[in-house]
């Protein structure tokens, strides 16, 4: 049995110091061959202006308080995206982790799994845009027509199998028939869920989900490895689709403020496209489908 997984400063900090090219920093390559690829502590922590101590400290997690500018110094000295930096406050100062607020004003939660009324007719209403609402732990919560029916049929599954990453990894088979791009999308997939650890790490369900696909999917285990960090946004994604064939749609990640935890999820194809008249087609064939209530 897997435990649980806990965020890791130590793992995460020597992923990107081995993820970083000494020379394009401008260090000289040194007497002494290196061992390992990326930088030195020593010289993340020249970088960073900081001593080799003292980092060496924050990278063993042996440093509870540490201020906003040493802070910024690592994140400028290993070169962090918004999403690592994000992760790296959150690993180091939980105090000060953003919190979420929903309707009820809880904070520092997922919130709940209940999707309300109104979003639900909102996704309805969009009846030429496939979209669904999904939790911090991948869960599809909530999903209009042509939600159902772009990538999995979310009504003909038990609410357990509802969960896009079970579905990326454990069911790999389809999955790889479905993404052309698979193991890039398996990357980000693992990138998302470790921020979103980072912001919600003791969420019992998103816990319970990165110790199941850890146990049961190489191929996550791989990825999780990588420490890659990246937050639900933007982009475009290629799905070959059993009856509609390739789509080439692009997608908005929109959290919803009142409703922490939960994120809708819509897609578009360009005026004029193959995949906008694949879409019209896809919907002529549907019939509406039954979404759980709340």
């Amino acid at each position: 049995m897997v435990t649980r997984p806990e965020p890791d400063i130590s793992a995460f900090l020597k992923a990107r110091r081995a993820a970083l090219d000494p020379a394009e920093l401008g260090l000289p390559a040194g007497v002494n061959r290196r061992r390992v690829p990326g930088l030195r502590r020593e010289e993340a922590a020249q970088l960073a202006g900081i001593s080799v101590d003292y980092y060496t400290r924050i990278e063993q997690g042996r440093t509870p308080n540490i201020s906003d500018s040493v802070l910024d110094a690592v994140a400028r000295a290993l070169r962090l995206t918004d999403s690592e930096y994000a992760y790296l406050r959150d690993l180091t100062l939980p105090g000060r982790r953003t919190p979420t607020t929903g309707t009820q004003g809880t904070t520092g939660t997922t919130g709940s799994q209940q999707v309300r009324q109104g979003i639900r007719m909102l996704i309805d209403a969009m009846e030429d845009v496939p979209a669904y609402v999904c939790s911090a732990a991948m869960d599809v919560l909530a999903w209009n027509t042509l939600g159902g029916l772009i990538t999995y049929d979310f009504a003909a599954l038990e609410p357990r199998e509802r969960n896009l990453a079970r579905l990326y990894f454990l069911d790999e088979e389809q999955s790889r028939s479905l993404y052309p791009e698979w193991e890039p999308g398996g990357e980000y997939m693992a990138a998302t869920l470790r921020a979103d650890v980072g912001r919600h790490p003791d969420d019992p369900a998103l816990g319970a989900l990165i110790a199941d696909l850890l146990e049961h999917s190489a191929q996550f285990r791989h990825c999780w490895d990588q420490q890659h960090v990246r937050g639900l946004c933007y982009g475009v994604k290629h799905i070959t689709h059993p009856v509609a064939g390739e789509l080439w749609l692009h997608y908005e990640s929109l959290p919803l403020p009142s409703d922490p935890g939960q994120t809708l999820v819509t897609f578009t194809a360009e005026p004029g496209s193959s995949t906008e008249k694949a879409l019209r087609l896809l919907a002529t064939r549907a019939t509406p489908q039954p979404v759980p209530s709340p």
